[in-house]
């Protein structure tokens, strides 16, 4: 018995060490928000366009079938949106896209006349979010990301 157990540990550790040898190295993408603006807004919301990248380090291509986001001011979300709109970034590359996230009016001019300096230009924000890839060992790739943006449409 206790030979038997000495061998499946033996045989275990030489699969373990025969699997680390054979698996691809991948390393972690990133993915970085890099702009936000204000594009439209009326009375009942307001749209954000949302400018992302995604660096690939690998050799290898890196599907992304959905993104989600969420933009936060004051510790608080006021808008929020979802794409699935697929694409590829290719391997050693990057990819820019970008998305729209849509908020609620009233929550946000609330949120915004609290936290807001009335001469500001700019007001600071916190992105959220992940997208979704299609890998078998890498199901979300999550980013976060503070920054400020115009409050001037461009």
């Amino acid at each position: 018995m206790l030979i038997r157990r000495r061998l499946l540990v033996w045989a275990f550790a030489v699969c373990a060490a025969a699997c680390s040898l054979i698996a691809p190295k991948f390393e972690r993408p990133t993915l970085s928000v890099t702009g936000i603006e204000l594009v439209s807004g009326n009375l009942l919301q307001q749209n954000f366009l949302v400018k992302l990248n995604i660096q690939n380090p690998n050799d290898r291509p890196l599907p992304v079938t959905r993104l989600h986001a969420e933009l936060n001011v004051a510790g608080e979300r006021i808008a929020s949106g979802v794409s699935n709109r697929a694409f590829v970034v290719p391997a050693q590359g990057n990819a820019q896209f970008d998305m729209t996230i849509t908020a609620n009016a009233a929550l946000a001019l609330l949120k915004l006349s609290q936290r807001t300096d009335k001469r500001s230009d700019s007001i600071d924000y916190e992105m959220t979010g992940a997208a979704s890839i299609d890998l078998p060992f890498l199901r979300d790739l999550p980013f976060h990301q503070q920054g400020s943006f115009s409050l001037h449409g461009q």
